[in-house]
């Protein structure tokens, strides 16, 4: 009913919808430039103990959170005297930038400086301002003959990130639009036809991208969001007009233009609708974890899935009935049977073998899952922007430095009480003892090891203004408030499974004192917790729900569960691909680990496109099945009238999405080349041959619900 009133609609009101749609291109357009501007840095982050022992540290030991850090270098013929007044000149020079905070020179910390290099840290304010900060600093920073400065941190490699990935998504559009206009051109064999679906994309990028500027102003929004949305609108708004162009060309050839319309609604328009509710429910599965970068970036694919799912069944059928008879095919294909001739043979060439065949694609697909064993995820940093980037390089030069492959924690031990009494001091010397034994430490810097004090000497000294005054050099950087700060080197880097486990087993340990950890092993710690903790739940309401949607759109049992399955496998298979390509550096890429956050997103993203092909196929089967209650006679038809759809609809999804593999950040080349995997995986092997194989051997089972008798 309600797809006859939508049809009846676009007939009556087709030129105001049309141009309801035209303004909202026009307004949101214009508004869509600006979203890069409410855009923040990648939102991997988590409420936990890292953020609140990250403010203590900021607000009571004055230790910049996420700082700039100034590299200074040094050959050996150049004096430390020398070294020291360029170090002295370059921080005057910056502290007149505006933005910068405050500035912690190495002078001010034990560590901060050894032979032939030091380090500044940088401390920025209006987080909105940081580019243009960074900007200013790059061109204020002097130049030497003899001595070098350079900078890095999070900041500067974040706005390194954003630079690129404005670059990687206007290359992948200048590719991928083109592309996919041809493939409708020679799909469609008319440019009216093949202007249809890039209109949609258009409209349905434009418009999202205009409301994450307006959410973006209550909302932190990730960096992702800028590729995603184009990546994930472009490709499924294609898709879907041109599932619903392509069906009303087909019913034009039968009947007239009213009538053609309404068949398209009740069929393909069904399809749509089911489709999109598949692939929203795989994105809001992602928000599940609780971090920025996954909610805001299911937030922008679930309103520009919307969008496209909005655009396809009231501007598409309004364009389609203006157009009218304008839309026929110039041309018919060669058919067998009354089908287009390849895909019958495709499938009737399958169905004759499906033990075989069904072997074959199994095996296939398990020979792409072997890499997975080899898998590695990591938090992405510096490492993730080519090797040439100045943020990389000084990143490199500093850990080889200052980490040498070991992590430094900052350990906050908080008194219950208003203020230090004796027995927290005493609680804090155990602390430090206990570190001192652990054969995983390396170095404990604290207020005890410093003069070798102890407990009862710290609490005299606390307690007698005089002495606090007269320790003043030795208390400060360790002692403030209620708070006792012990830092803490330890064996490994930020990223491996010793030191996060480390990390894990201090706090799991029962202590008098409050403690609270920062440090960059203990943020890539909460980020690995709060994903891999959750990834139970996002599967499962991912599967559940896609399952409920498949059950309501064709009455039965097992066609959901097999769709799932192929999903899964085809996911998995995508997944090794992307282990098989990064890990090892094959194709001239740079060997990398996986980007932690890349293997959600092209979970939830081509689990729902995989579901929009597979949806597709399943419509035109069942609607034969409907009609003929022939399983084998259903499946060759619904392969045949929808194999070539499915195709073009995969070479689209490809060409928008595999362009993103030439960006420059390592995690959207990921993404890209992810995605773009899985959906030539799905639309080869599995509905090619997978799917009609299965579809033999289960024979009528395939239709069976309890609700049928």
């Amino acid at each position: 009913m309600i797809y006859r009133i939508i049809c009846g609609l676009s007939l009556k009101y087709a030129k105001s919808i049309i141009a309801a749609w035209l303004c909202v291109l026009a307004v949101f357009s214009v508004i869509a430039w600006k979203l890069p501007t409410v855009l923040q840095d990648h939102g991997l982050t988590t409420d936990g103990t890292y953020a609140r022992a990250q403010s203590v540290l900021a607000a009571e030991f004055h230790t910049p959170s996420d700082p700039v850090i100034l590299l200074f270098e040094r050959p050996e013929q150049v004096s430390r005297a020398d070294f020291r007044r360029f170090m002295e000149r370059t921080l005057a020079t910056v502290q007149t930038v505006d933005g910068v905070d405050r500035i912690v020179p190495p002078s001010s910390r034990a560590g901060m400086e050894q032979d032939g290099a030091a380090f500044a840290l940088l401390s920025l304010g209006n987080a909105a301002a940081k580019s243009d900060t960074i900007a200013q600093l790059r061109r204020m920073l002097p130049q030497d003959d003899r001595m070098t400065v350079r900078m890095t941190g999070k900041p500067v490699v974040q706005d390194d990130v954003n630079r690129t990935s404005h670059r990687d998504l206007f290359r992948a559009e200048l590719i991928g639009l083109p592309i996919a206009f041809l493939i409708l051109w020679i799909s469609f064999g008319g440019l009216l036809a093949a202007a249809i679906p890039i209109a949609v994309g258009m409209i349905g990028v434009a418009g999202t991208m205009g409301i994450m500027y307006w959410i973006g102003a209550s909302m932190e929004l990730s960096i992702f969001v800028y590729n995603v949305i184009p990546m994930v609108g472009l490709a499924l708004s294609i898709d879907f007009a041109l599932l619903m162009v392509s069906r009303f060309r087909e019913q034009l050839a039968v009947s007239a233009v009213e009538q053609a319309l309404l068949t398209t609604m009740q069929t393909s328009g069904r399809a749509v609708f089911f489709s999109s509710l598949c692939v929203l429910l795989g994105l809001a599965g992602t928000l599940f974890i609780r971090m920025p970068i996954f909610r805001s970036v299911a937030v922008g694919a679930i309103i520009v899935v919307a969008m496209s799912m909005l655009l396809t069944l009231t501007f598409v059928p309004a364009f389609l009935s203006l157009a009218g008879d304008r839309m026929r095919a110039k041309r018919e294909p060669r058919n067998k049977g009354g089908q287009p001739w390849f895909w019958y043979r495709v499938s009737a060439y399958v169905m004759k073998r499906p033990v075989r065949m069904a072997l074959i694609a199994a095996a296939i697909l398990i020979c792409c899952l072997f890499p997975l064993t080899r898998l590695n995820v990591a938090v992405p940093d510096a490492s993730s922007l080519p090797k040439h980037f100045e943020s990389r390089q000084t990143a490199e030069a500093f850990d080889r430095y200052f980490a040498k492959g070991t992590s430094q924690l900052h350990l906050i031990g908080a008194s219950a009480n208003s203020a230090l009494r004796l027995e927290d001091w005493a609680n804090a010397y155990r602390a430090v003892q206990r570190l001192n034994r652990d054969p995983n430490v390396i170095r404990v810097d604290s207020v005890f090891t410093r003069q070798q004090l102890t407990a009862e000497t710290m609490d005299l000294i606390w307690r007698n203004p005089e002495l606090r005054s007269k320790y003043g050099a030795v208390l400060n950087p360790f002692v403030q408030g209620n708070n006792i700060l012990i830092t803490v080197t330890v064996a490994g880097d930020p990223n491996s499974k010793r030191t996060m486990e480390w990390v894990r087993n201090w706090e799991s340990q029962p202590s008098e004192l409050s403690w609270l950890i920062a440090g960059e092993a203990k943020y890539r710690q909460e980020v690995f917790d709060e994903v891999f903790n959750r990834l139970g739940e996002v599967i499962l309401f991912i599967f559940a729900s896609n399952f409920v949607v498949l059950f309501v759109a064709f009455r039965s049992i097992l066609i959901p569960i097999k769709t799932v399955f192929m999903n899964l496998l085809s996911l998995g298979a995508s997944f090794g691909i992307l282990a098989w390509i990064f890990e090892e550096g094959r194709f001239g890429i740079e060997p990398s680990a996986i980007a932690l956050m890349i293997p959600v997103f092209v979970f939830g993203l081509a689990f729902g496109v995989s579901m929009d092909y597979g949806v597709f196929l399943l419509s035109r089967i069942y609607e034969a099945y409907q009609r003929t209650h022939h399983n084998e006679r259903s499946v060759g038809e619904g392969m045949a009238l929808s194999g070539k759809l499915i195709t073009s609809a995969a070479a689209i999804m490809i060409a928008v999405t595999v362009p993103f593999a030439w960006g420059g950040v390592a995690g959207v080349k990921q993404l890209g080349i992810g995605i773009s995997a899985a959906i030539l995986i799905d639309a080869t092997i599995v509905r090619m041959m997978l799917v009609p194989a299965l579809m033999k051997l289960f024979g009528k089972w395939n239709w069976w619900s309890p609700a049928k008798k």
